[in-house]
């Protein structure tokens, strides 16, 4: 059995993306790793980044991105796709280049895959989250963010990423443009692993995050509108109040240590939280109040969410 690690990248360190940590939590398990890095701007340092790993694991495939053919954050899977396309292993596992995996899981995800291997049922492996927000002490348990999500999926041509990358179909004839078409598309069949991905993208400093949301608005939405609702927002963002938030008393990911001690911006976060009403998602009534019922009587499990997969296997 063989692992194919793979991801798409463009402008990761100009946006504090941890891309390093993203690859480097995967390499023991896979076989090889392939990165489809985009046209990063000048100021970007991404592919220096991604060489200082020195794997011979890794193989980098240089692309240009085009938001015109590829309009609706539909360029992220487009570039996901061309790094899925490289992959020879006989499962290929996606890491985002905000997602770490703790080493404890490892040993754990490499034993599922082989249980798997040969039951053709099964076309993808499916993930909890833990999505850490505004610091490293704290992350979002709440009904407005997915609990689980595909990241293991088989070396079939006919799986391909979909809508902006978040998540895998299976696309028969597929044109390989129309990455948010729902029609003549497949959920995959997954099985469930014991272990977690671990989401950073919302761990910044406040002024990076805001850059990182307006380059994000640019894919979806074009420069223009981009532009112009950013017009209206503040030069740092503001993460509202963490006190609300699950607090984490576990350890993150080695690979991550470095990096959190790089953290410097508690007192940027100190000073916000308290001064602006609730506008974030996770802090509306309606959504406090269905994750509350799901943590206390359900176990967790989310009721009438959006699940882009069929569940064959527990």
């Amino acid at each position: 059995m063989t692992i194919s690690g793979f991801t798409m990248v463009r402008n990761a360190t100009k946006l504090y993306y941890p891309i390093k940590q993203a690859i480097t939590s995967i390499l023991p398990i896979v076989d090889e790793f392939v990165v489809a890095v985009g046209d990063c701007d000048p100021d970007d340092k991404t592919l220096d980044e991604i060489r200082s790993i020195n794997s011979d694991k890794i193989r980098i495939i240089h692309t240009v991105w085009d938001l015109d053919k590829y309009p609706r954050g539909m360029e992220h899977a487009h570039q996901t796709d061309i790094a899925k396309a490289s992959c020879k292993g006989d499962w290929l596992f996606y890491v985002q280049s905000d997602e770490v995996v703790h080493e404890d899981d490892l040993p754990r995800i490499r034993q599922r895959c082989e249980e798997l291997l040969h039951d053709t049922t099964v076309e993808g492996i499916l993930f909890k989250y833990r999505h850490f927000w505004g610091d490293y002490d704290h992350y979002i348990t709440s009904h407005a963010w997915y609990a689980n999500e595909i990241r293991i999926v088989r070396n079939d041509p006919e799986i391909h990423s979909w809508e902006s990358a978040q998540s895998f179909r299976r696309i028969p004839d597929f044109d390989g443009i129309h990455y948010r078409e729902k029609k003549g598309t497949h959920k995959l069949k997954v099985a469930r692993v014991d272990a977690h991905i671990y989401h950073y993208g919302w761990v910044r400093p406040p002024q990076y995050m805001q850059k990182k949301r307006k380059a994000f608005a640019t894919i979806h939405c074009g420069k223009t509108r981009a532009e112009e609702f950013f017009r209206k927002e503040q030069e740092e963002f503001d993460f509202g109040n963490l006190s609300q938030l699950s607090v984490y008393q576990y350890n993150h990911p080695a690979v991550m240590e470095e990096r959190i001690r790089e953290f410097n911006w508690a007192d940027q976060l100190e000073r916000r939280r308290e001064k602006t009403p609730s506008r974030h998602k996770h802090e509306r009534l309606k959504y406090r109040a269905l994750t509350f019922v799901e943590q206390t009587f359900l176990g967790g499990r989310q009721i009438m969410s959006f699940k882009n997969y069929v569940l064959v296997s527990r």
